[in-house]
């Protein structure tokens, strides 16, 4: 009798213990945890984009559903997803070149889950490069991921692709585009100069475009105005180009503003632009995929420091 009431005092004690410390979590040892299922591998039929291909897809198995000593908190919905898709890059070009590419995770009945984008750098000509791309973080009331698809596929030369962020090139100075602005009707993309060096920078003017079509060529016919008051309103009054410096950890910006509509002719698509922040200065191609529909303009806004 003494040994069952001590037992029912230990019991009670735990229990006691528990509710002041909330709800136990089920770990690695612990007695009636479910046990941990691998994640399995698909090898994917993927005919491919641009030489690029997905070739396999991981997922990670159903997790079990949460027993009485299993707690669910909101830390542990807001985890990565753990699925990842395997893919691989065939340059088939002449020219070393820097992939951008955009993988689409999807349900079974073909629903879009998530657009995620992986840059894969310096691929020889003839030469196939693997690598891999996670869907991240998705709902948890999200249809099950159980394909995935190359969406797009964007390749600049080697020598001319953005740096990745949070890098900086040996000049110093970063160039970048942000996404555009599509809103209101005319087309609008940011352009981003960052001066990351360790010494000032000055610039004048605008940016200095070249207008670039799929293998890399310069596409005529296109005026380039300085300003956008011909285009729209819509993107702010004109200012006039003055000198612009930058102190290292400062930035500047400029704009590109078109419209895409289409009327009489054949509209005009510009994969690429090659951009300089000045004369002199070393290029760098950006995929912004301009739609100027048979507008035959395009508008650029001139540097002007950045406020933060």
């Amino acid at each position: 009798m003494r040994r069952a009431a001590s037992l029912l005092s230990a019991v009670g004690a735990t229990a006691l213990l528990l509710t002041a410390c909330g709800s136990e979590r089920t770990g690695a040892g612990t007695s009636g945890a479910p046990a941990s299922v691998p994640p399995s591998r698909t090898q994917v039929d993927d005919p491919g984009k641009d030489g690029v291909r997905i070739t396999s897809l991981t997922l990670p198995s159903a997790s079990p559903a949460p027993t009485r000593s299993t707690s669910v908190s909101a830390d542990s919905l807001a985890t990565d997803s753990g699925i990842v898709a395997s893919f691989e890059v065939t340059n088939e070009g002449t020219e070393t070149l820097t992939y951008s590419v955009i993988v689409t995770f999807m349900s079974s009945d073909g629903e879009a889950m998530a657009n995620q984008t992986a840059t894969v750098r310096d691929v020889r000509p003839g030469k196939t490069v693997r690598s891999t791309v996670r869907a991240g973080q998705l709902p948890s009331s999200a249809p099950r991921v159980t394909q995935a698809k190359v969406f797009k596929v964007s390749k600049v030369p080697a020598g001319e692709a953005p740096t990745e962020p949070g890098t900086c090139p040996t000049s110093g100075i970063r160039v970048s585009a942000d996404n555009g602005d599509a809103a209101m009707g005319p087309r609008v993309v940011g352009l981003h100069l960052d001066n990351c060096g360790t010494r000032s920078y000055t610039v004048e003017g605008y940016p200095l475009l070249e207008l670039l079509d799929s293998d890399f060529k310069t596409i005529h016919g296109i005026k380039t105005l300085q300003g956008s008051d011909e285009i729209t309103a819509g993107a702010g009054p004109d200012q006039q180009p003055r000198p612009v410096t930058l102190s290292p950890g400062e930035s500047a910006a400029a704009a590109l503003v078109w419209r895409n509509t289409t009327e009489s002719g054949t509209p005009v698509n510009v994969p690429y632009v090659r951009v300089r922040a000045k004369a002199g200065t070393d290029p760098v191609t950006i995929p912004l995929h301009l739609d100027l529909g048979t507008t035959g303009r395009l508008g650029i806004k001139p540097w002007a420091k950045a406020e933060h």
